[in-house]
């Protein structure tokens, strides 16, 4: 399954790299990859696996790489 967040204020490019790399170490997340210029997260994820429970995750990823960057949840 493909979800699509829209991220802010995501200062630079190497921060969305760093923060990319590390969804990829998380077990839920099967490919995330990230549009620097477009400010989007793309995630593909195993069906069936909890979406509130995974952004938590997902949050506390980009938190510890970029403090003021926020999920948009849809």
């Amino acid at each position: 399954m493909k979800k699509t967040y829209k991220l802010h204020d995501l200062c630079c490019a190497n921060c969305a790299a760093k923060i990319e790399n590390n969804l990829n170490k998380l077990p839920e997340i099967t490919r995330a990859t990230i549009n620097f210029m477009t400010q989007k997260l793309i995630l593909e994820v195993e069906d069936g696996c909890g979406e509130e429970a995974l952004l938590e995750k997902v949050e506390k990823v980009i938190h510890k790489v970029e403090p003021d960057c926020t999920l948009e949840r849809k």
